[in-house]
């Protein structure tokens, strides 16, 4: 096993991670978070008459944004030429389930592209129902899969998301 402080040189400083003598391969990660909703607040959802519009289809769009800017985001991350996002929202009884996917033939993994999206997907959710509902709670922030590179697939134990 490599080095598990690789982020860190000899001197104790932290570094981007040199990826360049790595092959390219298929990436992919997908992430799930979820934003728990008061039942009230899950029914103006339903019924389009949340003050800001439509909360699903913009925090659908920030997730998407929010992916190709995860290098701006956290300082560590390479830039990566994404060849797919989807950020995927599913109206539950008791909140929103949210999953997002990321893709990329790369040197480096999308992990953390997924992950952004996810987590700016459900702040975007809570902004646009926090006029209605002040005791939101986004919550398990998770890897769910990734493929490719040189560990392989990772899915994680448990039931899926569409469980």
């Amino acid at each position: 096993m490599n080095d598990p402080l690789t982020h860190w040189d000899e001197e104790g400083h932290c570094r981007m991670v040199d990826v360049g003598d790595k092959a390219a391969t298929s990436r992919l990660a997908r992430a799930g978070a979820f934003l728990r909703l008061a039942p009230e607040t899950l029914a103006a959802l339903a019924a389009r008459q949340l003050p800001k519009g439509d909360p699903l289809e913009v925090a659908r769009v920030a997730g998407i944004m929010a992916a190709k800017r995860t290098p701006d985001l956290i300082p560590l991350c390479h830039p990566l030429l994404l060849t797919r996002v989807d950020v995927r929202l599913q109206v539950r009884p008791d909140g929103i389930e949210i999953e997002a996917e990321a893709r990329c033939e790369g040197q480096t993994g999308v992990e953390m592209e997924a992950l952004t999206a996810a987590a700016v997907a459900g702040l975007t959710l809570y902004d646009m129902c926090k006029a209605m509902d002040k005791g939101m709670v986004l919550e398990n922030l998770r890897l769910l899969e990734k493929q490719g590179g040189r560990s392989g697939r990772y899915l994680a134990p448990g039931p899926g998301p569409d469980a």
